[in-house]
């Protein structure tokens, strides 16, 4: 069993609920309260690449689709 394979967990443990509830409980991934992982883009949900200027928490990939909808102008 690999490390990131929580199928065949997941498919042994069915049978055991007590088991199970206890490997979800100290498995799942805590709430992030800073760092990179804290803040997503309210689009799509990426966590890397976050524009937070001006209260804007997206990433760089929708604010370059949004840019010209949020009033943001290219200069060359």
């Amino acid at each position: 069993m690999t490390a990131g394979s929580y199928k065949k967990v997941f498919k042994q443990l069915r049978s055991k609920p007590v088991k199970l509830a206890k490997f979800i409980k100290h498995n799942a991934p805590k709430p992030r309260k800073f760092g990179v992982n804290s803040k997503p883009c309210k689009l799509c949900g990426r966590v890397g690449g976050h524009i937070q200027k001006y209260n804007l928490n997206l990433c760089r990939q929708c604010f370059r689709d949004h840019a010209t909808k949020l009033g943001f102008k290219k200069y060359y």
